[in-house]
């Protein structure tokens, strides 16, 4: 049975990994291990050690507490949102956009979703 903690240390590693449009093969490779590793890491299969958590932030390019921040409170939909694939992707896209251009993006969403 897995601690809720080690899964919500692997969907923080999911979503900075997704964040910052690595693979799980890159993110392996950048450790020295397996992807398989990776992929029983995030859904909370195996616990990260210290050491490979330390590395983990280190090729993500995070502090370690970012994979423990949220660990004490609830899941909430938003945190089941950002699960998906999808939902990763947009955010990951919206945030290439110049800042000028995405605040346009966004009125434009805030509009649209008042007309709805």
């Amino acid at each position: 049975m897995t601690h809720h903690v080690d899964e919500h240390v692997g969907k923080r590693i999911r979503h900075r990994r997704w964040l910052v449009g690595m693979t799980q093969q890159q993110l392996a490779e950048a450790v020295g291990i397996k992807f398989q590793q990776i992929q029983k890491y995030e859904t909370g299969a195996n616990r990260v050690s210290a050491s490979r958590l330390w590395d983990i932030a280190g090729a993500l390019d995070c502090p370690v507490s970012f994979f423990f921040d949220g660990a004490d409170t609830p899941t909430t939909e938003v945190d089941d949102m950002f699960a998906e694939k999808e939902a990763m992707e947009l955010v990951r896209t919206y945030y290439a956009i110049p800042e000028n251009q995405r605040r346009k993006l966004f009125d434009l969403a805030r509009v649209l979703s008042d007309v709805a």
